[in-house]
């Protein structure tokens, strides 16, 4: 896990495994679709013309999956800690949410497959970006440098 150290305290950022970036997929999405529709449009002019339908039926479902995969791509979560504060940075579908506490407050354990951060007044599912196996790590790890 790499938590990036500082004099006072320490900064990490989740975020979602992404293969391809969104402005990458857009490219291939246009490619697609520029293949998709030139290959309707010459069967319609073959006299095939119900082809031409369906291919722009197939480049709207394909659009509808990029626009729902590039909403969530950017999706991250920002822990900081410093003297003695802890930040919390949620970016969620294009909203941004920011939580502070303090750190000598703030707890940490695993619930079945979460990691829960609690606060004085509020609690926080963080890690969801992560594999079972490393959430577990990373809570263990939050949890030590929260002590310190």
């Amino acid at each position: 896990m790499p938590f990036r150290d500082g004099n006072a305290g320490f900064s990490l950022i989740l975020k979602r495994n992404c293969s391809i970036s969104p402005a990458a997929l857009a490219g291939v999405f246009a490619a697609l679709a520029i293949v998709v529709l030139a290959i309707g449009t010459g069967f319609a002019i073959a006299g095939a013309w119900l082809v031409l339908p369906f291919a722009g039926l197939e480049v709207g479902l394909l659009g509808a999956a990029y626009l729902l995969y590039a909403r969530r791509a950017a999706d991250y979560e920002r822990i900081v800690l410093e003297a003695g504060r802890l930040t919390v940075e949620v970016a969620e579908a294009q909203k941004m949410f920011r939580y502070e506490m303090q750190a000598c407050r703030a707890r940490v354990y695993v619930e079945k497959d979460r990691v829960v951060l609690q606060g004085a007044q509020e609690q926080l599912e963080i890690g969801r970006h992560l594999d079972a196996e490393s959430r577990i790590g990373f809570a263990t790890e939050l949890q030590k440098r929260l002590r310190i």
